[in-house]
């Protein structure tokens, strides 16, 4: 079930809010555990019993960690138990097909025969964002930053949550802690939780769901002009910003309707001025969980300039791989994480910091745009096909005009025009929704209106980062 659906916007939902709102105050959070468990079961219910056993797991965890009088040993053997259930969990069901494959291509390449897949394993929507939540969970107790929740239910309900639990953003214990103890319900609250979802719906319909129809009309075409090759990136990259955003933005809004504040997860990022910046822009949860359980510890600028650059780059690769079980999101991580070393190698003084802010931000959208090529394409070699395209090397395509009839409608041309004016000048949807007067709410209900009515002929299209 996705949001951008007519059983989740007429059917689910409304039930969903009309049950939670009159359940008392003790049920209330068993009751949206029943509903995010049927919400999250509902294209494989299967899946629900993997994110039931991480979550029995960290929240016994979490218990025992949180005895103060248990001894340092018996502490890290339980968060270790913790971490490694987690990310087994997600090796097994992310890495185990794209292990074996690879495998079977370095035997082929040796001239030997490689071992038949008796096994596909089918990837649980959502997994790379509950584990990392539920992990963060057991952590964050070892370290003293977050206290254990005696209450399984409450635990429970903060893993699956419905709003955010199949793309994010992801959401610290401690960040929520105290709502689950005490939380509002308010009038102001709930319209403003009601803005955030329709302005999400409407990045999704109305701008995402084209520009992506673009981007794949480029991407499957096998060959492209110089022009429509640009063109087909450039839409991808409007499509991930506002397509990922969009769903971050109803996750919000959704949270704010039961009560909930959820953290920020983007910040204008197309407005960046350099790597490191677009980092503190992007997906924000996932920036600070990097920083804060990887790039840290691993010692993170504290231990000489040459391990910081390697821990940079060890950083962004697994953050690739995270994304997905290609070699092409190693590539991608590779790719930010080379310039995030780069960046810092030039010092505070360096020439590309005295440059006018516009030429930074052009530049900085030209490496990140180029960079989604190995985000988008189905494979390595795709990838490097697609920007021999775009810089002149690839083969002319024969369907020019029929590609060209295809891509360059005034429709699509409009969406694009809007996607850039939103994406580098207008206010951002967090600071938008903080005061609502009686304009912004017309202006919420009438694009949710046109959402809706252009979500008919638009074909099935769900969240790209569902599938991560």
């Amino acid at each position: 079930m996705v949001f951008s659906s007519y059983v989740f916007v007429f059917v689910f939902l409304p039930a969903a809010l009309i049950a939670y709102h009159l359940a008392p105050r003790r049920v209330k959070h068993g009751l949206l555990t029943l509903l995010s468990y049927g919400f999250y079961g509902w294209a494989n219910p299967a899946f629900v019993f993997v994110m039931l056993f991480s979550t029995v797991v960290d929240y016994r965890c979490g218990l025992i960690l949180g005895d103060e009088g248990r001894r340092p040993a018996v502490r890290k053997a339980t968060v270790t138990v913790s971490i490694v259930t987690n990310l087994g969990l997600l090796g097994f069901f992310k890495y185990f097909n794209f292990g074996i494959d690879n495998v079977n291509a370095l035997v082929a390449a040796m001239g030997g025969v490689g071992w038949e897949n008796f096994l596909h394993v089918v990837l649980p929507l959502g997994i790379s964002f509950y584990t990392f939540q539920s992990m963060s969970y057991t952590i964050d107790i070892y370290r003293g930053h977050a206290r254990p929740t005696a209450n399984f239910i409450d635990f429970a309900c903060y893993v699956s949550m419905f709003p955010q639990l199949v793309a994010g953003p992801i959401v610290r214990f401690r960040e929520v802690e105290d709502q689950f103890r005490l939380r509002t319900h308010t009038m102001g609250k709930f319209a403003r939780g009601v803005a955030f979802f329709a302005c999400g719906m409407a990045k999704k319909i109305l701008i995402a769901n084209p520009c992506g129809k673009i981007a794949d009309v480029c991407f499957d075409a096998g060959a492209l002009t110089v022009v429509d090759a640009w063109y087909g990136i450039v839409a991808y990259s409007f499509q991930i910003y506002f397509d990922f955003s969009a769903y971050s933005d109803m996750a919000i809004g959704l949270g704010l309707m039961l009560g909930f504040v959820f953290p920020k997860n983007f910040d204008s990022p197309y407005r960046s001025q350099s790597i490191t910046e677009f980092w503190r822009r992007w997906h924000l949860s996932l920036s600070s969980f990097l920083r804060d359980y990887l790039y840290i510890p691993l010692g993170g600028n504290r231990k000489g300039t040459a391990r910081t650059y390697v821990n940079l780059m060890t950083v962004m690769v697994l953050g690739g791989l995270w994304h997905g079980a290609l070699w092409n999101f190693v590539v991608w991580g590779g790719i930010h994480g080379g310039m995030l070393a780069f960046e810092r190698a030039q010092g505070k003084d360096s020439f590309y910091r005295r440059l006018p802010a516009p030429l930074k931000v052009g530049t900085t959208f030209l490496i990140v745009t180029l960079a989604w090529v190995f985000f988008r394409a189905p494979t390595l070699s795709e990838a490097v096909d697609y920007l021999a395209a775009m810089f002149g090397f690839g083969a002319a395509t024969e369907g020019g005009p029929l590609i060209a009839g295809l891509l360059y409608q005034p429709y699509y041309l409009l969406v694009m025009l809007v996607a850039a004016a939103i994406a580098w000048g207008a206010p951002q949807t967090w600071d938008f929704t903080r005061i609502l007067t009686w304009p912004k709410a017309a202006w919420c209900t009438l694009v949710f209106a046109v959402a809706l009515a252009v979500m008919v002929g638009q074909a099935f299209n769900p969240f790209i980062y569902f599938i991560f």
